[in-house]
């Protein structure tokens, strides 16, 4: 009877800690859930998922703890082919913020009327932030920027019309030295207008290009509302061409995150997003994973 009672007793302590062990599932720190963090998540990282099944790959996401969206399927109109009030449903119903979304409406010749369209469409979802993502390599001149700078203001005052803060995301080319001319810091950002458009900072993008993140938040203070967040295993010597070899989960590499968080106020940080370019090298929501769980656990505790 002792034993038995013995064994009872150790069998309910196990219960309330397999409850507990349970209830942490999704939390980090001392219990804490990780959807508390805000922590966003570019829907890049898993775009094959989204393509297969937007439904089902969007509950994953929230089932790993993420909070906040930034999307990148964005067409004439609709969200991964679904109108505004339909892909709002989706993810409001799973707890999710579509927070941001890439867009690249003004890219070739610009055309107000798509924009206008782009800005109404975004409205209605209800995002904060849409990002000008990518520069096609034709267009990576001195005269070109000067042109896309043009561009993105006009689009910028567009968006700002419905509410909306028009960015931009740099890779690594944007730092290169073209005769003398640093395309990100003496055409970008002098003129993007600042209170137009705010920079969206890959922090691997710009550590691949040698550049200190922290030293651009003190230069450029405010200008940095959006940060992506994705590691790198090595330090090189910078360079300039889209290589993504060795992009990492976050915390799995040598980024020092917790420098570039200190200084977010200085640069005006306001969310981060997680982005892998390779989709976790074929584990895509392992890969989401690790970088929530680093991040809750290691980064911004």
């Amino acid at each position: 009877m002792q034993n038995r009672r013995e064994f009872l007793k150790m069998s309910a302590t196990g219960s309330v800690a397999m409850m507990l062990l349970g209830s942490a599932g999704c939390a980090s720190g001392a219990g804490k859930d990780r959807k508390s963090f805000g922590v966003g998540i570019q829907l890049y990282s898993i775009r094959d998922a989204m393509t297969a099944d937007v439904p089902g790959t969007l509950k994953k996401v929230s089932d790993i703890g993420y909070k906040n969206l930034e999307l990148a399927g964005y067409s004439n109109g609709k969200f991964y082919g679904f109108s505004p009030a339909d892909f709002k449903k989706i993810v409001n119903d799973l707890g999710l913020i579509p927070l941001s979304s890439h867009t690249q409406v003004e890219s070739a010749s610009i055309s107000l009327d798509k924009a206008k369209l782009m800005a109404d469409a975004h409205a209605e979802l209800g995002v904060k932030f849409c990002i000008k993502p990518w520069i096609e390599e034709v267009d990576r001149n001195i005269e070109q920027y000067k042109k896309m700078i043009g561009d993105v203001n006009e689009v910028a005052k567009i968006t700002k019309s419905v509410g909306i803060q028009f960015g931009y995301h740099n890779h690594n080319f944007e730092f290169n030295n073209l005769n003398g001319v640093v395309p990100y810091y003496d055409i970008f950002l002098p003129g993007m207008d600042k209170d137009l458009v705010t920079m969206e900072l890959d922090l691997f993008w710009a550590s691949k290009a040698g550049q200190d993140p922290v030293a651009m938040f003190k230069k450029y203070p405010g200008r940095f509302q959006l940060l992506h967040f994705k590691d790198m295993h090595t330090k090189q010597a910078p360079f300039y061409t889209v290589i993504k070899d060795d992009i990492c989960s976050v915390g799995e590499g040598v980024i020092d995150f917790k420098s570039i968080l200190a200084a977010k106020e200085t640069g005006g940080m306001k969310y981060l997003f997680v982005e892998d370019d390779n989709q976790g090298n074929g584990k895509p929501f392992e890969g989401i994973d690790t970088s929530i769980k680093n991040l809750t656990t290691k980064i911004l505790k």
